[in-house]
């Protein structure tokens, strides 16, 4: 898939929220965000003619003057502040409102088709989803908002101060020669050029933190996502004792976080000399080009006042782009991480398993199945099998066989698989995989897990008496980390009370009760039966005394191959 250029995606990003079912609002919003931002560049042309009243007053040490002008500055400062905090706080009511919009639909693609699985098993190159999602977008609403804002805010302030400027700068007169030059609004003229120039030489200097900035989140990332996975998998690591495996991994992603830090002080402080010497030079230009007609009698104090203040502004609109460049630079990373994560997620939306789902009278059948590796390695080929509703079935196969991606494939998780299977109609299916997710929050949420409506509390306790996880009735309503309280076993048993709360059709388990003792695999295979007769169950085992819970096999040869039998019943 030709992934899409990075600005067609940051056009889309923008484009997506307000042409939306939140559009009015949005728009309504931000049209008072702009009205609000050239009210405040109205307000900042007001206070710069003050400075030609007040200091012609001083000048003119006309002190009847004084106290009336410097009650009008408080006038307009106190409104101008007040437009320009409103200003600020209305564009993050914007800023929150088209995060929010954003990071749902965000969310939505992640999730939808299971997309959130693809990208981690099909795709290389898509580094922390979760950070794309949480700080990314973050960062895109609010440099998208601030930068345009901004410009617009500067643009406007340009026009106005260009005509104060133009009409404050006269005529400059240049003579070479016998000739004589006159340069009308040349403050105006010598303004821009001065902008353009530093423009340029920004890009220059500053465009290694672009590259910079991307990386720099990336590594981060790593750094903090290898601390995640000590925190997941603490016991391992202890039993192991492999602190010191962990310590110099993340010494390594440290270091890459460091490296690049240190290149990004190098570049910013060569940015900073730059920006910094720029704008103090900005400061006694317009003083030294204004001077000749202030010592030449054609401009009062005020008036050069007047025209510095203007020079300031036209300059800083002007150089706009030299002062937010770290901005900039920070928004092109944010953009091609965005860019991306969406194109992966775009990849990953075309990779649907070939095989296709049919309805059956309760039973479960598959037609010519094929399950192959990446690579093109075929695993299991042109199977076919029947059973009817309440059979069960055990895959085996030495290990790498294809057992565990037989069942990916009876999912829709493993797009390298062709063939059809059938299902009852309208019926759940549950999957159940060797180690099962138990999401944050209460034990009550992690047993009803993936149930949406949460069942009686009676019948919470019952299945829980029936998996034998009676001990943990008191602590339904307790908040914790359960996949760290519960061991590897219990929570298997957590898995078959799931099983009695959904109480699906059929039931697919991959090694589902590696970790429990022979005698409660029995019991639990019983309590099943017994329970929910027709429910069809298929299981990925090793064990031997698996045999004895299920009427048919199926084994895997690892190389296409297959075979099935009849289990005999014990004698």
């Amino acid at each position: 898939m030709e992934e899409k250029s990075v600005w067609r995606i940051c056009r889309e990003l923008v484009r997506g929220y307000w042409v939306s079912e939140e559009k009015w609002k949005a728009r309504g919003l931000l049209a008072v965000v702009v009205t609000l931002n050239f009210i405040t560049v109205g307000m900042l042309v007001l206070i710069n003619d003050w400075y030609n009243e007040f200091y012609n007053a001083l000048q003119a040490y006309e002190y009847e003057l004084f106290w009336p002008l410097v009650g009008k500055f408080a006038v307009l400062a106190f409104l101008h502040i007040a437009v320009a905090v409103y200003a600020i706080y209305l564009r993050q009511m914007l800023q929150i409102k088209w995060r929010s919009w954003l990071t749902e639909r965000y969310l939505a693609r992640w999730m939808e088709k299971r997309a959130y699985y693809k990208l981690e098993t099909l795709v290389e190159g898509t580094d922390n989803p979760d950070q794309r999602i949480s700080e990314d977008i973050d960062q895109f609403v609010e440099l998208t908002l601030s930068l345009s804002v901004g410009f617009l805010k500067q643009l406007t302030t340009l026009v106005a101060f260009a005509v104060v400027l133009w009409n404050l700068s006269g005529v400059l007169t240049v003579p070479i020669g016998s000739w004589e030059f006159h340069v009308y609004g040349y403050m105006l003229w010598f303004s821009l050029i001065y902008s353009v120039v530093g423009t340029v030489g920004v890009h220059r200097v500053g465009r290694k933190l672009i590259g910079l900035n991307f990386e720099k989140q990336r590594f981060e990332a790593d750094f903090r996502f290898s601390m995640m996975r000590v925190r997941e998998n603490s016991e391992s690591i202890a039993f192991y004792g492999g602190e010191m495996q962990e310590v110099r991994g993340f010494k390594e992603r440290f270091a890459r976080v460091i490296g690049n830090f240190r290149e990004f002080m190098r570049q910013t402080k060569i940015l900073n000399f730059y920006i910094n010497g720029y704008a103090q030079l900005a400061i006694i230009v317009p003083l030294i080009m204004a001077a000749p007609r202030y010592f030449g009698g054609e401009m009062a104090l005020g008036g050069l006042m007047q025209t510095i203040s203007a020079f300031g502004r036209v300059q800083g609109a002007l150089s706009y782009f030299v002062e937010a460049y770290g901005s900039i630079a920070a928004y092109a990373a944010v953009v091609r991480r965005l860019s991306g994560f969406t194109a992966r997620i775009e990849e990953v939306d075309g990779a649907e398993s070939a095989v296709t789902s049919a309805p059956s009278e309760g039973g479960f059948s598959v037609r010519e199945l094929s399950v192959a590796l990446p690579d093109g390695t075929d695993l299991l080929k042109d199977c076919s099998l029947s059973l009817a509703a309440g059979e069960s079935l055990l895959v085996t196969g030495a290990s790498g066989a294809g057992k565990s991606t037989l069942l990916r494939a009876l999912a829709g998780l493993w797009p390298f698989a062709r063939g059809s299977a059938a299902f009852p109609a309208d019926e759940k299916r549950l999957f159940l995989s060797q180690k099962p997710y138990l999401p944050l929050g209460s034990l009550r949420r992690a047993v009803c897990y993936p149930l949406t409506a949460e069942p009686p509390r009676a019948e919470l306790e019952r299945v829980l008496r029936l998996c034998g996880m009676e001990q943990f009735i008191a602590r339904l309503d307790e908040t914790a980390d359960w996949s760290h309280i519960l061991s590897l076993g219990e929570q298997q048993r957590i898995a078959f009370a799931r099983i009695l709360l959904v109480r699906p059709a059929w039931a697919f388990l991959d090694e589902a009760t590696s970790a429990l003792d022979e005698a409660r695999e029995k019991a639990l295979y019983a309590m099943l039966a017994h329970e929910l007769p027709a429910m069809g169950i298929v299981s990925v085992g090793h064990r031997s005394t698996l045999f004895s819970q299920h009427e048919r096999e199926l084994h895997l040869d690892g190389a296409g191959g297959w075979t099935t039998r009849t289990i005999p019943e014990p004698t």
